[in-house]
């Protein structure tokens, strides 16, 4: 058994299994049409994508080979096929966590490969593409906000390159294509550490995104600028997780010492997540917003179920997603506390790798969310 192992490249099974999977989804798609790629692929994957792409589309159903747009809840529920509306479903909440699992490992193969500094420089070097990632979510938003006949928008298909789940693959080689350059000039000599140019990348990319969304700001009535939305967001996570932080150094400083001010950074992100949702879903009315909901399971779980158990008139006075900050502050304390220091003396890569995913999973799905409120889309 030892020496079969010893004998399988882990990376060449990696691409194996990719394949493996890729040829039986396009197998199935071709040969059951209906039931693999209508009935799964479809609808809870591309059916989303198109949905969401699609200006006034309460939903879109899939049915005899074609795609149909329903505006009404009603429509949709009395539409004969398969329907998607946009945002994320357990099904594929669950698929993408698995997705990213296996993802993750061929991400850590690869870096195995390469001449990789597993120090926190490089985390901090890739925190500018966790936001390019958000911001990058808020580009198609507009352009669905917009319409499809302003000078901002983008088209569809195109725009799918912006939203989930694909937008994580463009995200990806963006950062890929950075950590390579930067690694190639590192190599030359031409940079002393790779982490320079890498945040370099990082930092071009996030500010041609914010540039356009400027730009939109200009350009359209549709798009404006609630200035209130990014200081309470931005300041109220930067207050909480500081304190946090003291609190922690304090009196149990033990949590801190595998990740240092990357666990600061970690609790930051996922307090933007937190706070962002709260202003967005509870306060939208009061800061002149549209009216949004939830579109992740925790979230909406929160939103729909803490009305039912809290005072009403607290309710009134503090919405009923708070919570969720509450959970997303105790979880990003938790991991924080799980990245101790062995785990970053036995695997720094592997460590650091989960360190990136954990910060993507709060101030990713955060920074598109308070950007959205900010512009008022």
């Amino acid at each position: 058994m030892d020496e079969l192992s010893d004998r399988i490249d882990p990376a060449r099974a990696w691409v194996a299994v990719a394949g493996a999977i890729t040829t039986l989804l396009v197998l199935g798609s071709a040969l059951f049409p209906s039931r693999v790629y209508a009935g799964f692929l479809w609808r809870y994957y591309w059916g989303p994508v198109v949905a969401d792409g699609t200006r006034g589309a309460e939903c879109a159903v899939r049915h005899n080979g074609e795609t149909t747009f329903y505006g009404s809840v009603a429509q949709c529920q009395e539409a004969a096929g398969y329907a998607a509306t946009p945002g994320y479903t357990t099904v594929s909440t669950v698929t993408y966590a698995l997705v990213l699992v296996f993802m993750l490992v061929g991400v850590y193969l690869l870096i195995k490969r390469l001449d990789f500094d597993y120090s926190p420089a490089t985390f901090y070097a890739l925190v500018p593409f966790v936001f390019f990632g958000g911001a990058l979510r808020v580009v198609e938003d507009v352009s669905v906000a917009v319409g499809p006949d302003s000078p901002v928008a983008i088209p569809f298909p195109f725009s799918a390159l912006f939203i989930s789940p694909f937008i994580y693959f463009t995200v990806f080689f963006v950062t890929l294509s950075g950590v390579l350059g930067g690694i190639a000039l590192a190599r030359r000599g031409v940079v002393e550490r790779f982490q320079v140019p890498l945040a370099a990348v990082g930092a071009v990319v996030l500010t041609m995104t914010l540039a356009w969304l400027a730009y939109a700001v200009q350009a359209t009535d549709v798009v404006g600028f609630n200035a209130i939305v990014p200081l309470v967001t931005l300041g109220g996570a930067t207050l909480l997780a500081g304190a946090t932080w003291v609190v922690i150094e304090q009196f149990a400083p033990h949590i801190n010492r595998g990740t240092g001010y990357m666990g600061l950074v970690i609790i930051w992100g996922h307090l933007v997540d937190g706070i962002a949702n709260v202003l967005s879903l509870d306060f939208g009315p009061e800061l002149g917003l549209p009216a949004y909901g939830p579109k992740h399971v925790v979230n909406g779980f929160i939103h729909n179920f803490t009305p039912k158990v809290q005072p009403a008139w607290l309710t009134e006075t503090i919405g009923g997603t708070w919570p969720f900050i509450v959970v997303k502050l105790a979880a990003a304390v938790f991991v924080v506390w799980v990245f101790d220091e062995r785990i970053f003396d036995e695997s720094p890569g592997y460590a650091l790798l989960l360190l990136v995913t954990v910060l993507a999973v709060g101030l990713g799905p955060g920074s598109r969310d308070f950007l959205r409120a900010t512009l008022g889309i």
